[in-house]
């Protein structure tokens, strides 16, 4: 008789599977001013297991793809791809994702457990060596991210999420901010 491999996802577990929403609001700068842009999207996580790094560390993974369309005209605004790991001994989350504009994230955080839901909250903070933002010349110069915050609430079938992204754009500073709420199909 075979042994079946159960992987413990941990927190990530009640990720798993593919949501859909349509009350998103994007807060976005402007030259003069901001932007407010209602969105609906879809992510799909799906497992990819247990990973073993330097025969010590032990992680599980979870990856995902987001894609965020204008309400106005169904238009892709944002796209990102990307991984959310556990260290189960550790206990702590992290993220790491891309997006098509020449940015990668590193963020990390933990999670708090009730009974009514799952909190996971991470961060990343350009001036840190570990847990960082990478982004290509162009957007240093021109569209710079010094920060990043994300929070997603998880409770049966629904999955709400708030981020921050403290930019450096248009010569000014900004908190470009994306809420929304999910249902799981």
């Amino acid at each position: 008789m075979a042994v079946e491999n159960v992987t413990d996802f941990g927190p990530l577990k009640e990720l798993l599977g593919t949501w859909k929403g349509d009350k998103g609001l994007d807060i976005a700068p402007e030259p003069e001013g901001t932007e407010e842009s209602p969105y609906f999207e879809t992510i799909t996580f799906e497992e990819v297991g247990e990973i073993k790094n330097a025969e010590t560390q032990e992680l599980v993974a979870i990856r995902y793809l987001q894609v965020v369309r204008r309400k106005l005209n169904g238009e892709v605004f944002h796209d990102e791809t990307g991984y959310w790991i556990w260290d189960k001994k550790d206990n702590t989350i992290m993220l790491t994702f891309s997006i098509p504009r020449a940015v990668n994230v590193l963020a990390t955080g933990s999670f708090t457990k009730t009974e009514k839901e799952i909190i996971i909250k991470v961060e990343a903070i350009k001036e840190k060596q570990d847990f960082s933002i990478l982004q290509s010349p162009f957007m240093l110069q021109n569209a710079k991210t010094n920060s990043f915050t994300r929070e997603f609430r998880i409770s049966t079938d629904t999955l709400s999420y708030f981020q921050n992204v403290h930019l450096d754009i248009y010569g000014k500073t900004f908190e470009h901010t994306d809420k929304n709420e999910l249902r799981r199909v």
